[in-house]
């Protein structure tokens, strides 16, 4: 591109191959995509009436934005992805400014960071499963407070040796190992929040991480104050640590009543299907829309 076009235009005009990939890939599921999530044939489940109808969206909707636990996880993700997404906004100009480095290797080493995502991210989702297998959801719960409480740690070291490179990308590439599995560890029980709304939730959840990164980047670094004009991004960095670490703890406020939270046990006779049954009304239930859930409970 940067042979048809100026270098400041090129990296715009970039943004349309990962655009065209994703139409591409909308209009390939919508035309050929054909399997259910039961591994069955979506077009046989229509066919045969065993597909129904979740109803309308209103319910859903409510359904999601009246689970405290969605919104939770919806503040903490902002401060795993929204940390990341505030790191890669500033750390090639960071390391541009502090060491002096040529704008081509800080670029690399900024560009790596995010990079890291290529496992760790995935390896945040094993571990929160892994832990699951022995601890439940008790256990994915302290997996991520430790993970995303470590990735603040890190964070404000980072700030702290802000004098010295060598450091600097050592707590940078240890600092992004947790913060990005924190992200992971994150989809690890979003998926156990709602399962009539599960996709609004995620939605949520995700756009807490987007909605984290913008304010946290207008707070330590973006801001016009008086006082964040002398603020410098060292400063930043920790900063961003310490209210990291601070936000989090809003994970022990979450509580499941059949499985207990991360300080309490399950509530006693408390089951998996009244859960996720009160979802759902008399009227929905009699009609049979709610199999899938009590499925999923079962499971």
């Amino acid at each position: 591109m940067k042979r048809g076009v100026p270098g400041f235009q090129a990296w715009r005009w970039a943004f349309f191959v990962p655009g065209g990939i994703y139409i591409i890939n909308a209009i390939s599921t919508l035309m050929l995509g054909i399997d259910h999530p039961s591994g069955k044939d979506y077009r046989d489940l229509k066919k045969d009436g065993t597909l129904k109808s979740k109803g309308a969206f209103w319910p859903v909707l409510k359904c999601a934005m009246g689970n405290y636990r969605a919104w939770i996880l919806a503040l903490t993700y902002g401060y795993s992805f929204g940390v990341e997404l505030t790191v890669d906004n500033i750390i090639v100009e960071y390391l541009f400014d502090q060491f002096g480095l040529s704008l081509t290797t800080a670029g690399a080493l900024g560009g790596a960071f995010g990079m890291m995502n290529l496992f760790t991210r995935a390896s945040g989702g094993m571990i929160s499963d892994l832990v699951a297998k022995y601890w439940g959801m008790r256990g994915r719960l302290w997996a991520l407070w430790i993970i995303q409480t470590l990735g603040g740690v890190f964070c404000v070291i980072l700030g702290v040796v802000y004098n010295n490179l060598t450091a600097t990308i050592v707590v940078m590439f240890i600092f992004s190992i947790f913060c990005q599995q924190a992200c992971g560890l994150h989809f690890g029980i979003t998926p156990f929040v709602s399962r009539r709304a599960y996709g609004v939730v995620s939605g949520l959840v995700g756009a807490g991480g987007s909605a984290g990164g913008a304010i946290t980047q207008a707070i330590w670094f973006a801001g016009k104050a008086k006082w964040q004009l002398t603020l410098q991004k060292y400063d930043g960095l920790k900063y961003m640590g310490i209210q990291t670490i601070g936000l989090t703890l809003a994970l022990f406020l979450i509580n499941f009543p059949m499985w207990g939270s991360m300080l309490t046990g399950p509530r006693e006779g408390a089951q998996e299907e009244d859960y996720y049954l009160r979802e759902w009304s008399a009227e929905e239930v009699a009609e049979g829309l709610h199999q899938g859930a009590m499925n999923f409970a079962m499971e």
